[in-house]
This record gives structure tokens, C-alpha cells and sequence, in this order.
């Protein structure tokens, strides 16, 4: 389980007015909830923020928030709200994790190995499903889950039910999903109807018969 630590400020004043304010002296607006606490109005630095997004998966990452110096609270990220445009943020909403209260998050899917079918048979993986939405308790989310490609065929695929799963989390996504398909190549496809054209080609001397025929009537003349 992936863990970091980010620092924020409590605020009283609400509303669209004080919102901007906050974002002008480089502030994101943000708010704290869980179903052990009421939702707490938060400011956080920008620049912080922008930094720690960059190097996280913010919907799988626990986040030991610490409020004005206090004990840090173990939360993940809900929602980001940002500009249409220039891409800022502008609020981050946190919910706070409590042991034994199981959440929903989706956690990356990292393919391991290389298929002999790709390796020497020139197959090509294509990754269909790129994350898996999982149910599992806080302190067992894991950072990412493996997805063993070693053993796929050429023209075969893996599924969410084939996956290996740690111990503690259920799997939301409907189980018969596809996560990754070993593929032919296109070239390799089009190489037949190359071959059906080249015996059709091979085909054509039968039209000597007709060829015959004038020959046999130039012969009669």
C-alpha cells in the first residue's frame, strides 16, 4: 500500500467568493468527510499539491492528511475538480479511511513476462482493461495488481477471472472482462489474401483455352 503525506490548512469561510481568494494566493479549495466525522472545509498549497499529484495514483494512494500540524489522517482522494482549459485545480475532495470500513477503489493493471507467442512468434499484446475497480479494506489496497502474460498463446486472452488476487479483495468489475489479448499481426493476416490473389493470378493461363481455340480456327482457315 502506497502512502504519502500532504499538509493542509482548516478554513471557516465558504462560497464561490472566498474560493477564488484562496486560489489567487495559490490555495486549492478542498473538504474532509467520512462517516466518523462531519465534512470540514480545507485549504491546501497548490504547488504541494501539484507535486504530489504528479508522482501518485491518486485514486489508489492513501494520503496521511495533517491538518494545521495535527495527528495526520489516513484518507484517499474522491474527486478533483480542474479548469476545462488551463488544466488548474480547483477542488480536491478527501475521504477519510477507517480501519475495518472497506472502500472502493480502481487500481492499475500491470502486465508481467513476454509470451514466446510475442517473443519469437511475432504476436502482439494488445491491453484492453487497464485498471480493475476493487473493493478491499484501507489497510490492504494494494499499489497495483500483476497480470501474468508469460504463458499466452498467439490468438489468446486473459481475463479478470484468471487473475491471482492478494487476500482481502473483491473484484467489482464483471469477472469475464478482457485484460489483454495476444493478437496476430495485421500483415501476418493480410498474407493470405496476398497468397488467395497470387493463385488466382496462377490461375489465368486457363484462358489459353479460349487462346487455343483461335489458334484451332486460324489452323481450319
Amino acid at each position: 500500500m502506497a502512502t504519502v503525506n500532504l499538509s493542509a490548512t482548516a478554513r471557516t469561510e465558504s462560497g464561490k467568493g472566498a474560493a477564488r481568494k484562496l486560489r489567487s494566493s495559490g490555495q486549492v479549495p478542498a473538504v474532509i468527510y467520512g462517516s466518523a466525522r462531519e465534512a470540514a472545509s480545507l485549504s491546501i498549497n497548490e504547488r504541494d499539491l501539484d507535486r504530489l499529484l504528479g508522482t501518485i495514483a491518486a485514486e489508489s494512494t492513501v494520503i496521511e492528511l495533517g491538518v494545521d500540524g495535527g495527528r495526520p489522517t489516513k484518507t484517499l482522494i474522491r474527486e478533483i475538480q480542474r479548469h476545462p482549459f488551463k488544466r488548474q485545480i480547483l477542488h480536491v475532495d478527501f475521504q477519510e479511511l477507517v480501519a475495518g470500513e472497506k472502500v472502493t477503489v480502481n487500481i492499475p493493471l500491470v502486465l508481467v513476462g513476454i509470451p514466446d507467442a510475442v517473443r519469437l512468434g511475432g504476436g502482439v499484446l494488445d491491453q484492453v482493461l487497464r485498471e480493475l475497480e476493487i473493493e478491499v479494506d484501507p489497510s490492504n489496497i494494494p499499489n497495483h495488481i500483476d497480470v501474468d502474460v508469460s504463458a499466452l498463446d498467439l490468438g489468446h486472452s486473459l481475463h479478470i477471472s484468471d487473475l491471482k488476487l492478494p487476500a482481502g479483495v473483491t473484484v467489482l468489475d464483471d469477472p469475464e472482462m478482457t485484460i489483454v489479448v495476444c493478437s496476430v499481426p495485421r500483415a501476418a493476416i493480410e498474407t493470405p489474401a496476398a497468397g488467395v490473389e497470387a493463385v488466382g493470378e496462377a490461375a489465368e493461363p486457363e484462358v489459353i483455352g479460349a487462346k487455343k481455340d483461335d489458334d484451332e480456327g486460324a489452323d481450319e482457315k
